[in-house]
């Protein structure tokens, strides 16, 4: 229910200006070690768009744009996904789409969750590619 809600805030903050909205998440384990890794590898402009301010602020939270594209590092393992489920592999990653919502995807790592919403505006596919480097990067296993 939770991305539901974060979903909902950005659609509703959409267009609005200044710092969007969003509920960080709480990493724990490896995921904060990956989560901080991942922070300062990720793009500055996404499918067109510039890095937004968050607020609260996170280092778990990227915006690009008015909150059309939003990422959150460290999330619990999404409730929809089934240990059977297919995953889609885009630059090394696995993502899960949100059978509920088209718009959330969830790349799936050995270290963390990192939940990425992308509005129907944006190309996801491109979105989630040009993300799967930095998550690959950061989530590697450290030797």
């Amino acid at each position: 229910m939770r991305a539901a809600a974060v979903l909902v805030t950005l659609l509703l903050l959409s267009g609005c200006g200044g710092a969007v909205q969003m509920e960080p998440p709480v990493p724990e384990g490896t995921a904060v070690e990956a989560c901080t890794r991942l922070a300062p590898l990720l793009p500055q402009e996404l499918d067109g768009a510039g890095r937004t301010a968050s607020t609260p602020e996170s280092p778990y939270v990227t915006v690009w744009g008015e909150g059309e594209i939003a990422l959150r590092c460290g999330v619990p393992r999404p409730a929809r996904m089934a240990p059977t489920d297919r995953l889609d592999e885009i630059g090394g990653v696995g993502w899960f789409t949100d059978p509920d919502r088209p718009t959330l995807f969830t790349a799936v790592t050995d270290l963390a969750y990192v939940e990425v919403t992308v509005a129907a505006t944006r190309v996801a596919p491109e979105v989630l590619a040009d993300l799967s480097r930095p998550i690959a990067q950061a989530t590697a296993q450290a030797g």
